[in-house]
């Protein structure tokens, strides 16, 4: 185990952003040492928090029900994050389900705010506590102004100043907190009065509450402990793959959104290398919805062999990895669905949203023959040597097309377009980044087309620091001379 997961965990530490985070979920057997490994890759000052997610009770257990898993939380430089300002929050669940019952008490009852926080009440308690508006069932008052509770309104710490406050229906002053009141100056007080922004009981032999607004504070820090049931992550993928148990143990979606919507910004790239059945992809596209970002997912998934007698084997899924690319293709194509019709959000500074979609990658061997040195009396088969391809049988466009990126430099992500109407005659893709300073123009046809010749010559599409790539045996001898005299070439 210790070898497996090390040689991760340090590469995994050189792609992380400076400022970047990263969580490890882990069961007890192992936690103790992944808490060394990380203090030993990451160190031990960039240790952020253990998170508990606990999910649910287990009565089929024999001694102890072991319904939580650990979520080890690390950051490159705690020092540069903490210096950043940074704040970690999250919306808080369940209080759009707080506001739509409210709005239905005001149907029933007007503006009798009494009656509707004494049925708010009720219905915090019959909800239970795997409703997640149940953790917030503090918030059981409601006034013109909205939802709120209650709260302290003395001086933080204690020494606050200490003046008369009267009440307004009494018209005696009422109980001074002993810390003092959390307003400097008794002008201060009186307008927030006045504004309706401080809870009197019926008498004044009590102290004044503050009112927090559930909409002033929908934002809330993380918690160091999530209750999330995991029968639900089961059920959700259930739903997904038409009923199927296709994965044992999988993430919860729910769960790892409220990682990205703490710890991410609407650009930021998400890596998940033990993908599994790419929840975190289905996260990263849940929260892209939500607040309209941009964020890309990168997953990493050997084609580890489902059991022969499973339920992914019997539907076809013969890898893991089959299992993860279904999963977002399916969850793509519902996102969809339930758009159909609707405006996407804008993301940050105006940016059109990003298409959902996803590309697959599958480590391979080169498409170039390995370079072998011949024998001194393996000089007479020279003009055979040079009359072979350098490519391996059986290479694919797409295939040496994706090497070809990687070894002029180009990421993954680049943008590959088709020039089909630029030149009719060929299959040429035209390929950028802004990374990279210049464009890439490939083509990988068996013959290159006198017209598409005379395109590339024109001057009006390649920039002098552009760079064409094709085979050498698509070009005539003529062709070749007239495009090394004008452009960058490069030849297969």
């Amino acid at each position: 185990w210790l070898s497996m997961m090390y040689p991760r965990l340090l590469l995994a530490r050189q792609l992380l952003r400076d400022d970047g985070v990263i969580f490890v979920s882990i069961d007890d057997n192992e936690v103790h040492h992944l808490r060394m490994i990380m203090n030993e890759i990451f160190g031990e000052e960039n240790f952020v928090a253990n998170l508990v997610w606990e999910g649910g009770l287990k009565n089929d257990s024999r001694f102890v029900s072991e319904s939580h898993d650990y979520i080890l939380c690390y950051t490159k430089n705690k020092e540069l994050v903490s210096s950043s300002q940074t704040i970690w929050r999250t919306r808080k669940e369940g209080i759009d389900e707080i506001y739509k019952k409210v709005e239905e008490l005001k149907q029933i009852f007007g503006e009798d705010f009494d009656h509707i926080s004494s049925e708010l009440r009720s219905w915090y308690k019959q909800i239970g506590k795997n409703h997640p508006a149940w953790w917030h069932r503090h918030y059981d008052h409601v006034d013109k102004r909205g939802v709120f509770f209650p709260g302290d309104i003395s001086w933080p710490g204690g020494g606050g100043p200490q003046y008369q406050v009267i009440h307004p229906t009494t018209g005696k002053p009422v109980k001074n907190p002993k810390r003092g009141w959390v307003y400097p100056k008794p002008e201060k007080m009186q307008q927030a009065i006045l504004e309706e922004r401080v809870f009197f009981d019926k008498d004044e032999k009590s102290v004044p509450k503050l009112k927090r607004y559930l909409h002033e504070t929908e934002g809330q820090v993380l918690p160091s402990v999530i209750y999330k049931d995991r029968r639900a992550s089961m059920k959700n993928l259930r739903q997904i793959f038409g009923g199927l148990d296709i994965f044992e143990n999988p993430k919860d979606v729910d769960v790892i959104t409220k990682l990205l919507e703490a710890t991410t910004d609407e650009f930021d790239i998400i890596l998940d290398f033990f993908a599994g059945s790419c929840t975190t992809a289905h996260a990263v596209l849940a929260q892209n919805r939500e607040d309209g970002g941009r964020r890309q997912f990168i997953m990493v998934q050997l084609p580890e062999p489902t059991p022969p007698d499973s339920p992914a084997r019997q539907a076809g899924f013969a890898t893991i990895a089959e299992i993860g690319k279904e999963r977002i293709r399916r969850v793509i194509r519902k996102m969809k669905e339930e758009n159909n019709g609707q405006l996407p959000l804008p993301a940050a500074g105006g940016a059109p949203p990003l298409p959902m979609g996803f590309r697959v990658f599958k480590l391979t061997r080169s498409h170039f023959r390995p370079w072998a040195p011949l024998p001194p009396e393996g000089a007479a088969r020279l003009d055979d040597l040079f009359a072979q391809s350098p490519l391996l049988e059986g290479w694919t466009p797409e295939g040496l097309r994706t090497e070809i990126l990687l070894l002029e430099g180009f990421p993954l992500d680049s943008r590959l377009t088709p020039l089909s109407e630029t030149f009719p005659e060929n299959t040429v893709w035209r390929i950028h980044h802004p990374d990279v300073g210049h464009e890439l123009f490939l083509c990988l046809d068996a013959a290159l087309h006198a017209s598409t010749v005379s395109r590339l010559l024109a001057g009006d599409l390649l920039r002098r620091e552009d760079l064409f790539i094709c085979l050498d045996s698509a070009l005539t001898d003529e062709a070749k001379l007239r495009l090394e005299d004008r452009l960058r070439l490069k030849v297969i």
